[in-house]
């Protein structure tokens, strides 16, 4: 019969505990800098990968309510989709933009942004499959 010491009981429960929590952590994403280029607003998100997977690919579509009353939906992306990678490692930090030569610009400054809400979210982790932790965007 092997006994064992409680302390060890103790230090592995601690230990798996900590880690469940880490992963439950997920894919948190919240609003960056907005940035005028040629005239033009371009939003951005800022991405934490808390989770214990690396992200591929990942796209959030966010609806635009203008000052003028038109809406317009511009994604901000971590790469392009077709393109070469840019992987968001575990604990790592990226930044979602819109990519101007492949999607039309919003046409107005920063100031005539009223509120924003998200449309789509897509995250691939490594092989194309779907992420398993969950996405939080707060745009």
């Amino acid at each position: 019969m092997r006994i064992r010491h409680p302390r060890t009981g103790i230090a592995v429960g601690l230990i798996f505990a900590a880690s469940s929590a880490l992963a439950a952590n997920g894919i948190d994403v919240t609003r960056g800098q907005d940035a005028m280029v040629f005239g033009n607003c371009v939003p951005s998100l800022v991405v934490e990968n808390n989770s214990m997977e690396i992200i591929d690919y990942l796209q959030v579509d966010v609806a635009v309510a203008l000052e003028n009353g038109q809406e317009r939906v511009v994604e901000l992306k971590s790469a392009y989709r077709e393109g070469v990678l840019h992987p968001i490692g575990v604990g790592g930090k990226a930044v979602l933009q819109q990519h101007l030569d492949t999607s039309k610009a919003l046409g107005v400054g920063c100031g005539d942004l009223k509120t924003r809400r998200v449309v789509r979210t897509i995250c691939e982790a490594e092989g194309g499959k779907s992420c398993a932790s969950s996405v939080s965007v707060q745009p």
